[in-house]
């Protein structure tokens, strides 16, 4: 599809006090940013109230998604000292929320779960106030590895099945959508609060959203974003349609319906979209302070 973007698609432009803060803090402690790295269209939103989201493991993903902008390769390295500067940007930033995320290190023996459980509990040690939400990827479906991060104790698990059962392959590649929801059942069992997220406009049908949102549901996630899926570049899969925003007010009236505690559906909605307002009524921790990461 090549028709212009509709005026309902218009992010805010990076500007203020707060944008700068972040930017500097980001550069001071040598950080990556989900926000830079996938091209997200509410940097300048986000940025601007002094809140990202942080991305651990390096900047180089091993798997090729065909609609993630993350630059895909064999990473050459891996930074232990990353955690403990997490912590303190976390801890400078004086924040109350926190969300964290990674590229998938398929070729680490344990696909990185270690450095994820030490970033947790760094954050935690020296901000034991504020709350943790995890992005993670799926560890190739081993749950031992997700456990690893579990046990860490993260306050939010997160973790994306990005579209619907038919169109996994071409658009996740290497990941599976039982595999996905396997990874989130796992981790709802053992008490833990689940989210995960869905892109609309990939050629997808209402029935396939509907019967998506069902099986999430099903494994007993109770956060859900859902936002319009935005073609990186030339090289990703073109978008299919222009979702509106009635269209997503009514897939969030059907997801609380169907038992979803909270939903965030919107064109310009991102896992990581207010989460520090999503998170507040499990975690007793009040959003309206200084809050996510």
């Amino acid at each position: 599809m090549k028709t212009r973007k509709p005026d309902w698609l218009r992010a805010k432009l990076p500007s203020g006090r707060g944008y700068g803060e972040v930017r500097k803090m980001v550069d001071d402690y040598d950080l990556n940013t989900v926000c830079q790295s996938a091209q997200c269209p509410n940097m300048g939103e986000c940025w601007s109230r002094g809140t990202a989201t942080v991305m651990i493991l390096g900047n180089v993903c091993t798997r090729s998604c065909n609609f993630c902008a993350i630059q895909t390769g064999r990473p050459t390295e891996l930074d232990l000292g990353e955690s403990a500067r997490v912590a303190d940007a976390v801890a400078k930033m004086n924040l109350r929320h926190c969300v964290i995320t990674s590229v998938t290190r398929d070729e680490l023996a344990d696909g990185g779960a270690s450095v994820w459980a030490a970033t947790i509990r760094a954050i935690r040690n020296q901000n034991p106030g504020t709350a943790i939400e995890v992005l993670t990827p799926d560890f190739k479906g081993i749950l031992e590895q997700v456990d690893t991060v579990l046990d860490a104790s993260p306050d939010i698990f997160n973790h994306n099945v990005e579209t619907v059962e038919r169109l996994q392959k071409p658009v996740r590649v290497q990941a599976r959508y039982d595999r996905s929801l396997k990874v989130l059942r796992h981790a709802a069992d053992q008490g833990h609060v689940t989210k995960s997220g869905i892109m609309l406009g990939l050629g997808e049908t209402k029935p396939e959203i509907a019967r998506t949102l069902e099986d999430m549901r099903s494994v007993g996630i109770k956060i859900v974003t859902l936002g319009q899926y935005l073609q990186p570049s030339a090289k990703h899969l073109p978008v299919d349609r222009w979702v509106t925003p009635e269209e997503f007010a009514d897939w969030k009236a059907f997801g609380l319906e169907i038992g979803f505690e909270f939903i965030e559906s919107g064109p310009l909605v991102r896992s990581s979209y207010h989460a520090d307002e999503q998170s507040s009524a499990f975690t007793g921790i009040d959003s309206l302070q200084k809050s996510s990461a």
